[in-house]
C-alpha cells in the first residue's frame, strides 16, 4: 500500500518526534501549536500550514526534500545526519562537538 503524500508527511513527522525523544505534548508547546492539531497531522493526515511545517521542519531536523521531494529517496548518510544535528546546536555545544570530533581524528593517527 503506497502512502498519500499527508498520510507521507505525517508518518516522518511522527518517526522524526520520536526519534527526537519528545512526546506530541512537547513538540506542541515548542512550535505553539495544540496536542490535538499536531495528532491531527501525524495521523489524519490534516494539512499543516506552511508557517506550522516550517516550524516543525526545523525543530525536528527533518530534511526539507525529505517532505518536498519524496521521490528521491535520498540515502540518510551519517554525516548529513550529524551535520543537521549540529545546526541544533548553540554556541557552547558546538565547541564541544568541534572539540571532540577533533580529538577523535587526532586519536587515529
Amino acid at each position: 500500500m503506497e502512502l498519500n503524500n499527508s498520510d507521507r508527511l505525517g508518518s516522518i513527522l511522527k518517526t522524526a518526534r520520536k526519534t527526537k525523544g519528545l512526546t506530541r505534548e512537547q513538540l506542541a508547546e515548542i512550535i505553539n501549536i495544540t496536542p490535538r492539531y499536531l495528532m491531527s497531522i501525524e495521523n489524519e493526515s490534516k494539512k499543516p500550514s506552511y508557517d506550522v511545517l516550517f516550524r516543525l521542519i526545523r525543530e525536528l531536523g527533518i530534511p526539507a526534500d525529505t517532505i518536498f521531494y519524496p521521490e528521491n529517496q535520498n540515502i540518510d548518510t551519517e554525516v548529513e545526519h550529524l551535520v543537521r544535528l549540529l545546526y541544533l546546536c548553540n554556541e557552547r555545544e558546538l565547541k564541544i562537538a568541534t572539540a571532540t570530533i577533533q580529538a577523535l581524528v587526532d586519536n587515529k593517527q
